[in-house]
This record gives C-alpha cells, structure tokens and sequence, in this order.
C-alpha cells in the first residue's frame, strides 16, 4: 500500500471505457483415449521408438459474453498501433473533457489498459503494466493517542475529481464505446499472450472481482513499514486483498459505495444480449 503515489483510484475510470463480461477458462485439454480390452499381439522389438502421436488440439475456451460482432464492426477504427488518437478522444468525450484524464498515460493506451486490468486480480503488479501516473498527494492518515493509525477521512478529497468522472458518466454510453472499439481490446489480449482467451469474459470477470472487495465498517487501520516508504493494512486479510480490491478500501466509504453502484450498472449494460 503507497504512501505518495496511490496509482489505482482512475484504473476504475478506465474499467468503465473498456466494460464487459463473464471470466477466463483455461484450455479444455482433451483427454487421451483409454486403452483398448481386447488382447493385442506383442509388437517386436525395435531399437528405435516410434515417435509419439501429436497431443490434439485444446478445443478453444467458451466465451460467455460475446459482442455482437455488428457492434464492432466499424470501418473507421484505426488499427491497435495507430489508435492512440481515437481512443483518447473517445475518453474525452465520455469524461466530458480531458482534465479527468490528467492521470492516463497516453501512449499504446488500449494494450497498457488490457494488461492492467488483466493484472488488477494480483497482490502486486510491475509499474511497466501501469495504464495510469500517480494520483498527486500523499496517502492521509490520522494517528489517535494511542498511536494506531488510519486512513484519514481527508484522503478521499485526492480521489474525487477521478470518482466523480466514472460514476456521473453514463454506463450505456460507456458499454457502447467499449464495444465499438473491442476489436482492438481482444486483439491486445492476444498479444499479451492470451491466444485463446476472450478479453471481454476477462473484464467481467476482474469487476466481480472488484465488487467482491470487502466493505469495513470503519477506516482501515494501517502500520507504516520502518523499512519501507510505505504503508501496510494491519488486519491481514485486508494486506492479502488484490491491488484492485485495496484501490476501493482506500477511497471514502461514500465514495466506495458509488463506485460499486456504478461496476454493478456498468456489469449490468455488458452482460445484456
């Protein structure tokens, strides 16, 4: 957990652009046939073994929550390596400008969001896999005189020109970006290495995720690490939580709970056929 540089409060804006369905099966690996009962002859001895039968082929994973193919079927897509331009500009129409994405890093911004959110699920993540800059500021907590910390009701106040932009903006008008541009989306998930795999059952998969997250009562208390810059859950089910899930235990809980309402909306737009 960081102390100056909270990077995931604007990763929930970037779920919504993206939006989607369902998880990631994993190849369904056929079987091998179970030898036959009937009584075979001995085959003579060779010195040399025949070469072993090729494995066949993984059947490919289902997909459930499949665009619609005429959704995405717009001509005037640029290509994954030239669709820096379109995608930002689709952001700034849904963000209503381009000051909400001051925290967007503007280059291959489709792949770096794939592999983000294909991270999300993960305890710790590698900063070449960021889509987002750090959220300015410091981490805010407040000490009693016990000398137990918190997070301090003032840290909400970073997180909320980024918040207010994902949760006032419309989930339909969102889900339809998405889609119009998931060509792009699924093609990045190939080449992150996932050939067989559906990007958009992934996204689904990673926002039940996120809404899985825990709700605490009260504000999570924290410990600073003496070897460290930063600080760490002292509850530690809360520490073992994914980056996702601990980007919501550090918004504000009104903030928390409008970013949930929206995932659920969002979810909702996604899965409808």
């Amino acid at each position: 957990m960081q102390t100056r540089q909270s990077r995931w409060p604007w990763v929930l804006v970037v779920l919504a652009v993206l939006a989607a369905a369902a998880w990631l099966f994993r190849d369904n690996l056929i079987a091998p046939a179970a030898p036959s009962s009937a009584a075979t002859a001995p085959a003579p001895a060779s010195p040399v073994a025949p070469p072993a039968p090729a494995p066949a082929a993984a059947a490919p994973p289902p997909i459930q929550h499949p665009i619609d193919p005429a959704a995405a079927a717009d001509a005037a897509i640029p290509a994954l390596a030239d669709s820096d331009a379109a995608a930002w500009a689709e952001l700034a129409t849904l963000a209503g400008s381009d000051t909400p994405l001051a925290l967007l890093i503007r280059d291959h911004q489709i792949q770096r969001a794939v592999r983000m959110i294909d991270n999300l699920p993960q305890r710790r993540v590698a900063a070449r896999t960021l889509a987002l800059k750090p959220v300015p500021g410091q981490l805010q907590v407040v000490t009693d005189a016990a000398g137990a910390s918190s997070i301090a009701e003032a840290n909400a106040q970073r997180y909320a020109p980024y918040v207010q932009a994902f949760t006032q903006s419309d989930a339909g008008a969102m889900v339809a970006a998405y889609r119009r541009f998931y060509p792009l989306f699924q093609q990045a998930y190939v080449e992150l290495g996932y050939p067989k795999g559906y990007f958009n059952d992934r996204l689904v998969q990673v926002i039940d995720h996120l809404l899985q997250a825990p709700v605490p009562a009260t504000p999570p208390a924290v410990v600073a690490d003496a070897r460290t810059s930063k600080y760490r859950f002292v509850d530690p089910a809360l520490e073992s939580l994914s980056v996702g899930q601990k980007a919501l235990l550090r918004l504000g809980p009104a903030q928390a709970a409008a970013v949930r309402k929206q995932l659920q909306a969002i979810r909702a737009a996604l899965i409808r056929t």
